[in-house]
């Protein structure tokens, strides 16, 4: 960064950035005291998660998008906060919102939902310390949904219980159920991404992590995030169910004869992931994922999970994307279409 950039942030921080009189002190998930104006109107997302999270509880306060929503997602959300601008990202793959851009959009709290790792506690210290914006790191991890919401209430000043409540409910119910399964007869599951399938979620991978809550990830004998691997090492590990998001993959699959011999294929145990608005699984991993775990147990282990997954989901989409859904929209999202 240049000097010259340097000094413009400074002095716009001054000009832009909410003022600190009355602010109240929160403390993220980094271990990091944030300095919360008394009133938080306006939330600068860092990246997908967060926009999400934040959608879930307080769609007034979303600034934007870290990508413009597509008219098919819009259909699944409240229209005037989806069509909300594109702001870009400051965190992950292709991040693209720069700091002056961000202050100009005058936003209370810079949100960030995902890694607290140093990298990205750097991260969140240098562009408070460019911006004057409070930006408050939230853990990403699926487990940690329930504090996250909590967190994201004191954050933003809204009452994140009912949320919070529900999610703690929806992991407390699906464990113990899994629980009674033995280690050894759990199912052994293939996350396969991408047109081939041969992109896949290592063990611990936040992409897989509502896959390894209730089953074996085949792939989990390495750690790691997402990595490519061949139709090779797929046949070794002969994985039992084979779950995807892409749709093309999930029709050729059945007819490609290099995946022929694959049990999840054998016995038709291959399942398109819904992803409208966003994915079941992953992409992004965000509060999304909660509804997933139904779907992922109802697959898994039906003689355990008769819950009406139909049901279930109006449900969800009701509370956490505040819309109603009919029967066809229903159909939409489980038929995997989009």
């Amino acid at each position: 960064m240049s000097l010259t950039r340097r000094a413009l942030l400074a002095a716009s921080a001054m000009l832009l950035a909410p003022s600190a009189a009355r602010a109240n002190s929160v403390t993220d998930a980094a271990g990091r005291a944030i300095q919360i104006p008394e009133t938080v109107k306006r939330v600068f997302p860092a990246g997908p998660p967060a926009a999400i999270m934040l959608y879930t509880l307080a769609p007034a306060l979303l600034l934007g998008w870290p990508r413009a929503n597509r008219a098919e997602e819009c259909a699944f959300m409240l229209p005037d906060v989806c069509a909300r601008p594109e702001v870009g990202r400051l965190t992950g793959r292709g991040n693209t919102a720069n700091l002056e851009a961000v202050l100009a959009l005058k936003p209370d709290l810079i949100l960030d939902v995902g890694s607290t790792s140093p990298t990205f506690v750097s991260l969140a210290a240098r562009v408070q310390d460019q911006t004057g914006i409070p930006y408050a790191l939230l853990d990403g991890r699926f487990e940690a949904t329930a504090s996250t919401y909590r967190l994201l209430g004191a954050l933003t000043r809204r009452d994140a219980e009912a949320l919070a409540s529900y999610t703690d409910k929806t992991l407390a119910t699906i464990e113990a159920r899994v629980n009674r399964v033995p280690e050894d007869q759990r199912p052994r599951v293939y996350y396969a991404r991408g047109p081939r399938g041969l992109e896949t979620g290592l063990g611990g991978s936040i992409n897989v992590e509502t896959i390894e809550f209730l089953a074996r990830n085949v792939a989990a004998e390495r750690q790691g995030g997402l990595a490519m691997v061949s139709i090779e090492q797929v046949l070794v590990w002969n994985p039992q169910v084979i779950v995807t998001i892409d749709r093309d993959f999930s029709v050729n699959v059945r007819s490609d004869p290099q995946w022929a011999e694959v049990d999840a294929v054998r016995a038709g145990r291959v399942h398109l992931s819904p992803r409208l608005p966003f994915g079941w699984v992953d992409f992004p991993p965000s509060v999304n994922r909660l509804i997933g775990l139904w779907w992922l147990a109802n697959i898994f282990y039906p003689k355990h999970f008769d819950e009406d997954i139909r049901e279930l989901t109006r449900d969800f989409y009701s509370r956490f994307y505040h819309v109603t859904l009919s029967n066809a929209d229903i159909d939409r999202v489980l038929e995997g279409r989009g």
